[in-house]
């Protein structure tokens, strides 16, 4: 579904799609320079638009804020570069927000990136169990193993982003739980 910032070019390009019957859709150009108000906007004219059986599919898009946005305006899908991209440049998603490892106040901080995700089985556990300032050393002396686990952290935290999420669904608190954890994550709520 296309149509920039015009919601009529936007619905038209939506029942155009409906009316061939797809198995999913898409809903593009949507994080190409655009404010996330108009992002949301035009979530809120197009997912309407398209049949809730079927999976709709923000491309493109986001950050922690604009999943738990676009979730509650019925996008079910979403792919970006930030999580693999701010973990190769040091941001780190955590559930209580970002964290910028290479900050000097991490240099002595030794809790685990995320305490909440450092609970969980494999690597992904290890990836948030591992103390901050260990992995600030490792972006300082430009350790590619830094990059691993800042990537590692961020994509298991978007995993468990979308999946609170769906539980959350599922349980019928979806409201409830993004007034909860969206301020906590970077949400708007």
């Amino acid at each position: 579904v296309q149509g920039v910032v015009y919601p009529e070019i936007r619905r038209a390009s939506a029942r155009a799609l409906v009316g061939m019957d797809f198995p999913g859709y898409a809903i593009g150009g949507l994080s190409v320079g655009e404010s996330t108000d108009d992002m949301y906007a035009m979530v809120e004219v197009v997912a309407p638009e398209l049949p809730r059986e079927k999976p709709r599919y923000l491309m493109g898009v986001g950050t922690p804020e604009n999943l738990i946005e676009n979730v509650a305006r019925g996008v079910d899908l979403f792919d970006c570069v930030m999580p693999t991209r701010n973990g190769r440049n040091g941001t780190v998603f955590t559930t209580s927000g970002k964290v910028h490892v290479r900050n000097a106040k991490w240099q002595r901080d030794f809790g685990p990136l995320d305490p909440v995700l450092a609970e969980l089985p494999g690597a992904a556990g290890e990836a948030s169990a591992t103390p901050r300032a260990y992995l600030r050393h490792l972006f300082v002396a430009n350790e590619l193993l830094g990059l691993r686990i800042a990537t590692l952290q961020n994509l298991t935290f978007y995993l468990w982003l979308m999946g609170e999420m769906r539980s959350a669904i599922r349980e019928g608190r979806f409201d409830a739980w993004r007034r909860e954890w969206g301020p906590r994550v970077g949400g708007r709520v």
